[in-house]
């Protein structure tokens, strides 16, 4: 199938994706309109210390995944096999880390930031260069998640490039700015749920169209993607036992265990046990959402096993194998593609 030939959005797809972004605003001013005359930069910064486990879980899962991981894991998958799933004893690990480690000192400490420590631990010096830092690492990270889907999506679907790109950017400020973390919070709630949907909607239909799971299943093994295993030395090899579980170990701990977009919103918890909890509940959202990329992978290696959409040029990039595969399977389902763009993108809006 030539990619002319794929579908374009149509006006529910883009009715879809301006409902998440208008419910992402709107609990930013929900929660504007009720912390009104009372947010002190307390309140605003940890939300009072009074959230419990299961919205901080989901939103730590959320901040966790990017439109990154949605479109490239599948990729990934798809390219070199599903060794990328063992992943997830690495997420174990770091989640077992950050929450028996990490987080007890960071709680003590009543801190609303994880730069406060380098000034209590070493000089107000260190806390500027380490916030410095990060705000560095943060907009590059955040031009990065944003304009990299933005460009995969408009070569394959026509989703306008800059409006998506400056509604999103505008929206994620303004939820942020009016509702503090507590908007944030549940915002990343409601967007975790839309990057479960999406991923569903397209697994549901990958397996109507193969015929059964046990189809994808068999294409996979026989096409060599069902390589879980590799217990080769070599630190050069892309991906083998050894580098995803102590490379990806080291990785991610120094996401979750210091990093101020995830200890922010552990420590907003209202006791020590409900921000453990909160890790260990995030620990199976990132499972559940790493196991539908990698099942979107293998998905998209059986329907192309025998017509390869990226060497047949008709895309660009491999970043863009997952929304050619969701206009090509969804075409006839109006908003459902635009349901996928919204799952993409709700991975940027953190």
């Amino acid at each position: 199938m030539a990619s002319s030939e794929l579908g374009r959005f149509s006006p529910w797809d883009y009715v879809v994706f301006a409902a998440v972004l208008l419910i992402s605003g709107s609990i930013g001013i929900y929660y504007a309109f009720v912390g009104r005359g009372k947010t002190t930069s307390k309140e605003f910064l940890t939300g009072g210390r009074s959230m419990t486990a299961l919205p901080v879980a989901l939103s730590l899962t959320a901040s966790f995944m990017s439109a990154v991981t949605i479109l490239g894991t599948p990729a990934d998958v798809y390219r070199y096999g599903a060794m990328f799933s063992i992943f997830a004893i690495s997420y174990a690990l770091v989640v077992f880390i950050s929450a028996e480690i990490y987080l007890p000192v960071f709680y003590r400490l009543n801190i609303a930031s994880t730069y406060e420590y380098l000034e209590l631990r070493f000089n107000r010096s260190v806390r500027i260069l380490g916030t410095v830092i990060f705000i560095i690492e943060m907009i590059l990270y955040t031009g990065i998640v944003i304009y990299a889907p933005a460009l995969a999506l408009n070569q394959v679907s026509g989703f306008n490039l800059w409006g998506a790109m400056i509604a999103t950017g505008l929206v994620c400020t303004f939820y942020c700015t009016l509702g503090g973390l507590k908007a944030v919070i549940w915002t990343d709630a409601f967007q975790i749920v839309i990057m479960l949907a999406g991923f569903i909607a397209v697994i549901i239909r990958g397996v109507v169209v193969q015929g059964g799971i046990q189809t994808i299943i068999n294409d996979s093994y026989y096409g060599g993607r069902l390589n879980f295993w590799d217990f080769d030395p070599h630190p050069l090899r892309r991906h083998t036992f050894w580098t995803i579980i102590i490379g990806g170990t080291f990785l991610w701990t120094g996401v979750y265990g210091v990093n101020q977009t995830q200890v922010q919103r552990y420590i907003a918890c209202k006791s020590k046990f409900q921000a453990k909890l909160s890790l260990y509940i995030n620990l199976i959202g990132l499972w559940a959402i790493l196991a539908c990329a990698v099942l979107s992978g293998l998905i998209i290696f059986s329907v192309y096993k025998d017509c390869d959409p990226w060497t047949s040029h008709r895309v660009s990039a491999p970043d863009q194998l997952m929304p050619y595969l969701v206009l090509d399977i969804l075409k006839n389902y109006p908003g459902v593609p635009g349901l996928f763009v919204a799952c993409a993108y709700s991975g940027t809006l953190r």
